[in-house]
């Protein structure tokens, strides 16, 4: 039966191997940190989209806000950073499909691109931020502390041991930067990944690209699945009409979400074939760059939005406090031992230190566990 299942196994990981296009990023090519024996039924790439899958920080997804906090509490149809997970990989394996390009090593960074956001989506981001500088640990990113998760969070500390092209991919992703083009920078290594995460935590400009075009796809696929998402959201929530969307953008992309993502895709796919690079062409670039700024200005500085979102800006530097007064007292009662602290191994420990303790133990929150620590520290009803 064993020797069956092994010559099984050898042909469809052949096979899928052979069905990939010239300037696919092939599995023999992959490394780890830390190297493993070969997985007989799983590529490499599936072994990481496998272990991403199964993590926790992978199951706490579907309790964090994607743009509107607080709206899952009572509309559970509004989009959760485990829809646009989902979203980002399906779109992102379907253009994969059409290039040519690895959709396991898509669909690992695709999962795991988004694991470090914190609650409250970017809101949230921004106030962690703030306190993160304050207590001298540098800026937080929430794709750095992407990486962060799969290299020393995870399994209790010890890390996931992802091959260095999702890793690179994971930390590589940023919607909020508009590309018309994104072209791979070949031959990173790990020393230019530390050169990147130096920088961006010390509030630097830094000019970044992916190291393959699967990690591109990812990228430029972040934007395509929440730009019409939102826009969708934001009629749900009562922010915005169909009807107010710019025109000159409704006439090229469409007015629904469906209609934009696949005009995006489209344009993804006849742009991308056959070139070193994936790209939007020049007309559609514009008139997502202009959707983009109408979002902006519409949905994600809207009153409405801030206003609900004035709660984590007023209790983000309460609680990071609140935690490092806790550790540096020892107080094992609290919730940054008792759910974190005391499940995270020796070498976790000794790497870092207490304001990186909090750091990651807020980034790792649910909007629900947040807002149940808020109210259990700081209510005046607390029993």
């Amino acid at each position: 039966m064993e020797e069956k299942l092994n010559k099984i196994f050898a042909e469809i990981k052949a096979s899928s191997q052979c069905s990939l296009g010239p300037r696919a990023f092939r599995d023999e090519n992959a490394w780890r940190m830390k190297p493993e024996q070969p997985d007989d039924m799983r590529t490499k790439f599936a072994v990481d989209r496998d272990r991403i899958l199964y993590s926790g920080a992978y199951r706490r997804y579907h309790g964090k806000t994607q743009v509107f906090s607080f709206t899952n509490l009572i509309d559970e149809e509004m989009t959760n950073r485990n829809l646009h997970i989902a979203y980002v990989s399906q779109i992102s394996r379907t253009i994969g499909k059409y290039l040519g390009l690895n959709r396991e090593l898509i669909e690992a960074i695709a999962l795991g691109h988004d694991l470090g956001h914190p609650p409250f989506g970017h809101d949230g981001e921004k106030a962690l931020s703030e306190s993160c500088v304050r207590h001298g640990i540098g800026h937080f990113h929430h794709n750095i502390e992407s990486l962060h998760i799969v290299d020393h969070i995870s399994r209790k500390g010890r890390g996931l041991n992802l091959t260095f092209q999702v890793r690179d991919g994971i930390i590589s992703h940023d919607g909020e930067v508009h590309n018309t083009l994104l072209k791979p920078e070949a031959n990173k290594t790990e020393e230019r990944i530390q050169e990147y995460i130096d920088a961006k935590k010390a509030g630097k400009q830094f000019s970044w690209m992916p190291g393959t075009l699967e990690a591109c796809v990812v990228r430029i696929t972040d934007t395509i699945a929440y730009i019409g998402q939102d826009i969708e959201d934001a009629i749900r929530y009562n922010l915005l009409r169909r009807e107010d969307l710019p025109q000159e953008v409704v006439e090229k992309l469409g007015n629904t979400n469906s209609q934009i993502i696949e005009t995006l895709i489209k344009s993804v796919i006849v742009n991308s074939h056959e070139q070193d690079w994936i790209a939007f062409d020049e007309e559609t670039s514009h008139h997502l760059l202009e959707l983009k700024k109408f979002n902006y200005k519409h949905i994600y500085t809207d009153e409405k939005v801030k206003t609900s979102n004035k709660i984590i800006y007023r209790t983000m530097g309460l609680m990071f406090d609140k935690y490092l007064d806790d550790i540096a007292k020892g107080n094992h009662d609290s919730k940054i031992f008792k759910h974190f602290l005391d499940f995270k191994a020796p070498a976790y420990k000794e790497r870092f230190n207490p304001p990186e303790y909090v750091r990651d133990f807020i980034a790792t929150m649910t909007d629900r566990y947040y807002n149940e620590e808020i109210k259990d520290h700081f209510l005046p009803w607390k029993w």
